[in-house]
């Protein structure tokens, strides 16, 4: 019997669970940005709590926002503060300030876990955590893409290239002897030598 591939068995069955991440990033003054983290959880069929076996219905679990102002080099945040409009229980918005711990921390290899130190079990959301962990790279990608908007000189050293002790094995595209570090290697070193001449 062949096996089927995992799309295959979805098939036509219809969703229990939805969970949408959204991150935007805004610009702000002094070459900053605002980042903004949405999480939101909504139940598609109908539940038993297990400990009375009371019915849960269909509809919204989590609709929670974390919102970072991120700055400096290296990037790092600046303010943090958390909204949480839709919850399960009215006792897990007494957690909403845990979000200022992370304020200044900066965001390069080793975030991802510095949050969820900070954070960890009963000092925390799990929901908020996991939205601030994925919020790190987008601030990245935020904060890029504004100062990417002016024209800059091309870097004439390795040393000039912003943000590499961020990006380098931080994944395989940017594995420090891949092809695209040596794609910017190459470029630095054509910048350099047009410099001398």
């Amino acid at each position: 019997m062949a096996s089927s591939s995992l799309k295959e068995m979805i098939g036509d069955a219809k969703p229990l669970h939805s969970r949408k991440l959204k991150i935007t990033t805004y610009p702000v003054s002094d070459h900053r940005v605002v980042v903004e983290g949405w999480l939101n959880d909504e139940r598609l069929v109908e539940i038993y709590r297990h400990w009375d076996g009371g019915m849960r219905a269909v509809g919204p679990v989590h609709g929670m926002c974390v919102r970072f102002l991120v700055g400096g080099y290296p990037i790092t945040i600046l303010d943090a503060e958390a909204e949480m409009p839709t919850v399960p229980n009215e006792h897990c918005t007494e957690i909403k300030d845990s979000v200022k711990k992370v304020i200044g921390t900066k965001i390069t290899s080793g975030y991802s876990e510095h949050i969820r130190h900070l954070l960890k079990g009963a000092k925390g959301c799990t929901h908020l955590t996991h939205l601030m962990v994925v919020m790190g790279p987008a601030a990245l990608h935020g904060f890029w893409t504004l100062f990417a908007q002016s024209p800059r000189d091309v870097p004439k050293s390795m040393d000039e290239v912003e943000g590499l002790e961020y990006l380098i094995d931080s994944c395989h595209l940017w594995a420090e002897d891949g092809v695209h570090m040596q794609i910017i290697r190459e470029a630095v070193e054509k910048a350099s030598q047009e410099n001398e001449n």
